[in-house]
């Protein structure tokens, strides 16, 4: 698939295989959802752009990298987008972040946003979207779609688990967008839940199940 990433890392695949398990705490869930979170990040900031500059250690000047002067921020996907934020941000101290909370027309299905904060330089910013789940990527693709709004050209999706029917739609809406996941599963079921999946990941956040 086109500009999607499936990550295959022993320790992400690890943590996935307890958050799937109907019987792991609520703690150890939000947990495990942000410990996931900051080891995609890691992977999915690989390409950041870096600089070479001299530092002054005790012993003599060094040269060195750093990230070369890039401003990010993360954009969850309320609500279950939250308890992403946390892990990334422990990486990436100065992203700033964004929100963006949706719900679903019950006449047209169609997303409609009803909150939407931004930081104000948001379009000179390289954006990650993150949502535990992809699933019909409705959501995704609008929120893609209403950040966009604001000029941001350079955006990430994130999320941990996929299922074949959201990357698609993706693809079909923004091919531009790379999409990082840790586990492409099999398919959606007819309540649109990821099969196998790990059930309603908000619900298992915040403890509302």
């Amino acid at each position: 698939m086109n500009n999607v990433c499936v990550f295959d890392h022993p320790l992400i695949q690890h943590k996935l295989s307890i958050l799937r398990d109907k019987n792991t705490s609520v703690k150890e869930f939000r947990e495990l959802v942000s410990e996931i979170a900051m080891l995609m990040c890691y992977e999915a900031t690989r390409d950041l752009p870096l600089e070479e500059i001299e530092v002054e250690t005790p012993i003599a000047v060094a040269k060195a990298r750093r990230i070369s002067g890039k401003k990010l921020a993360v954009v969850p996907i309320l609500r279950a987008g939250l308890g992403m934020v946390d892990g990334m941000v422990s990486l990436i101290p100065n992203a700033k972040v964004g929100h963006i909370g949706l719900f679903r027309d019950p006449e047209t299905k169609e997303p409609v946003k009803y909150y939407f904060k931004m930081p104000p330089d948001i379009a000179e910013r390289d954006v990650i979207v993150v949502d535990p789940m992809l699933a019909t990527g409705g959501s995704a693709s609008a929120a893609i779609s209403f950040i966009k709004e604001t000029g941001v050209s350079r955006i990430k999706l994130m999320c941990i688990i996929g299922a074949p029917e959201g990357v698609e739609r993706m693809q079909q809406d923004h091919p531009d967008v790379p999409i990082y996941i840790a586990a492409l599963d099999e398919k959606l079921n007819e309540n649109a839940y990821i099969v196998p999946g790990l059930g309603d990941a908000g619900d298992r956040i915040f403890g509302t199940k």
